[in-house]
Order: C-alpha cells, then sequence, then structure tokens
C-alpha cells in the first residue's frame, strides 16, 4: 500500500505540474466539478483498503493476492505507458490545449482511454492483493458512473467530429508520418487527455 499511495503522490505531482503547462499553453478545462468526485473515489479506494484489512483481520491468501498482485504490476505498467504516450499533456483533468491534435501513439493506438480500464482492473486488483474484496466491490461500482461521465466528458471535447474510435486492423498498420499515414484510421485526428 505505501507503494502506490507513494505512486498516486507523484502522479499527483506530475498532473499539476502538467495541468500548469496546458493552462499556460491556453488549455480550457472541462469537467471541473466531477474531478473531485473521482479524487475522492481514489482516497477511499486507499483508505477503504487498508480499513477493511484492519478490522476484518483477513489473512492474505495466495490463490487470490498473487495474482492481483501481477495485475496491479501489469497496471502500473500500462499507466505508465500512457503518461509516456501523453507527455505534458498526461492529467488527471480534462485539459484540451486548443490547436494540439488529439495523441494516437503508444495505447492509444487502439482505444481512445487505455487509462480509465486501468484504473478499472486497479481498483479491483489493489484490493485484492490484500483481500479486501468488499472495497474491491464497492470501489468498482461506484466508481462505473463517474468513469463514464468522464469518458462522455472527454470524447465531447477530444473527438466532436471525428466519429467512432480507431479499431484494430487486421493487417500491420504503421504510418511512417503524421502527414502520411498508412491508411484512413491513421489519418484521423490524434489525442490529448489522459
Amino acid at each position: 500500500m505505501t507503494a502506490v499511495t507513494v505512486v498516486r503522490l507523484v502522479e499527483l505531482t506530475t498532473a499539476r505540474r502538467n495541468a500548469r503547462w496546458a493552462i499556460d499553453q491556453g488549455g480550457i478545462e472541462y469537467g471541473q466539478r466531477h474531478h473531485p468526485v473521482m479524487i475522492t473515489l481514489h482516497v477511499c479506494l486507499l483508505v477503504g483498503t487498508v480499513a477493511e484489512v484492519a478490522l476484518t483481520h483477513r489473512a492474505f491468501v495466495p490463490l487470490i493476492g498473487w495474482p492481483a498482485l501481477a495485475v496491479l504490476i501489469l497496471v502500473q505498467a500500462g499507466r505508465a505507458w500512457c503518461m509516456s504516450a501523453l507527455g505534458p499533456r498526461w492529467n488527471t483533468r480534462v485539459i484540451v490545449v486548443p490547436g494540439l491534435p488529439p495523441v494516437t501513439t503508444g495505447p492509444y493506438r487502439w482505444m481512445r482511454h487505455p487509462n480509465y480500464l486501468i484504473v478499472l482492473f486497479e481498483g479491483i486488483a489493489l484490493p485484492l492483493v490484500h483481500t479486501a474484496w468488499i472495497t474491491a466491490m464497492l470501489f468498482t461500482i461506484a466508481n462505473m458512473p463517474w468513469l463514464v461521465v468522464r469518458v462522455r466528458t472527454e470524447n465531447a471535447v477530444l473527438w466532436p467530429a471525428v466519429g467512432p474510435a480507431p479499431r484494430r486492423s487486421s493487417r500491420s498498420c504503421a504510418p511512417t508520418s503524421s502527414t502520411d499515414p498508412c491508411c484512413s484510421r491513421c489519418a484521423s485526428p490524434t489525442r490529448t487527455s489522459s
């Protein structure tokens, strides 16, 4: 839990720095009202996991805990990949810098919101490492409507005229540059937020 808390603090520091950068570039923030709710939910995930373990005195269950730890490690790597692909545009807020096209590199090449899939898996895996299944269930149920709100907000501001999300092609697809895409799917605009 300590490692995850430290990672969260580093992410929040990075998000604040990136938010300042985006605002300095003329960025416009959307969805300000739901951001505090999402932060509260994530704090509750951490606190709930610790509280459930302390109150129930559950022992580590290797059959659940080790696979959950493996998933947790994978999702942290996935989040790092998202952050790397977005660079200074990665943020916990929805801030769009006018004129910057959305990013479609890294995991964003295959889906618009990989970070939210990561959040979904993390919200289940983190508590299960510690056998806190009630927290895993409650966080997932509470977080789902807010993820829907967040995805809809991002889609509305990032992809208003683009149409459906990019789909994985059956052939290998590798554009040589942003001005010379290999197919019409790769010619679509690129992404800017988490």
